[in-house]
């Protein structure tokens, strides 16, 4: 079965076998509050189930279906969606997200899960973090530059995926830091900085989109 892509063309189908990811914590709040209050309270959550269409959550408030909901991870970024189905303690989310980003979203949860089962190894040094803004650039040793979607990033490392897999121990910058290729991931490639950065110039350093007359 496929789902429907744009301009009315067919997509791949997504894997929506349920992930059982447990004591994902992050924050979230109701849409709806932005109109009631200038400041918007978030409270804590905890991923149950999560799959690229629908995550259940843990969560002390809830609201009525249909309610937009918007929530932040540090491992999975924001995931936005409405309440299809109250729980006991929380309620499930129709995630809304394109095809692309649901196929990030199933690649970033089999990576954790097999993190979590030990089957793949954890070598960052610096915690991760999710940027709010994942398009940035590539530039190569060449001078040429392509666009680059960055799934996560650390003070020593980030890891991108784009439309090239360069070899091992390639030099190129992301944004305006240089680091050399030294992980193949699935999806993309991890990069580990000459020199580490500060924590708090991650996004100002990395999340660099360039004009679009310099794609190659």
């Amino acid at each position: 079965m496929t789902s429907p892509g744009p301009a009315g063309q067919d997509a791949p189908a997504i894997d929506d076998r349920t992930r059982h990811i447990t004591d994902i914590r992050g924050r979230y709040f109701l849409a709806k509050w932005r109109g009631e209050s200038p400041t918007v309270s978030s409270f804590t959550c905890r991923i149950r189930r999560i799959s690229p269409l629908t995550m259940s959550l843990s969560a002390p408030v809830g609201g009525t279906v249909g309610d937009v909901v918007i929530t932040h991870f540090d491992e999975l970024g924001v995931i936005t969606g409405t309440i299809a189905r109250n729980l006991g303690f929380g309620f499930v989310v129709a995630i809304q997200a394109l095809h692309a980003e649901r196929t990030r979203l199933a690649a970033r949860v089999t990576w954790l899960e097999k993190r979590r089962n030990f089957q793949v190894p954890e070598r960052r040094r610096h915690p991760r973090v999710i940027p709010r803004n994942p398009e940035s650039t590539i530039i190569l040793a060449d001078g040429s530059r392509m666009r680059c979607t960055v799934i996560d990033m650390s003070a020593s490392g980030v890891a991108v995926a784009a439309d090239i897999l360069p070899a091992m121990g390639t030099p190129l910058a992301v944004g305006s830091a240089v680091g050399r290729v030294v992980r193949h991931l699935d999806p993309g490639f991890a990069i580990a900085f000459i020199t580490p950065l500060g924590r708090g110039d991650l996004e100002r350093r990395l999340i660099r989109p360039a004009p679009e007359q310099v794609y190659l």
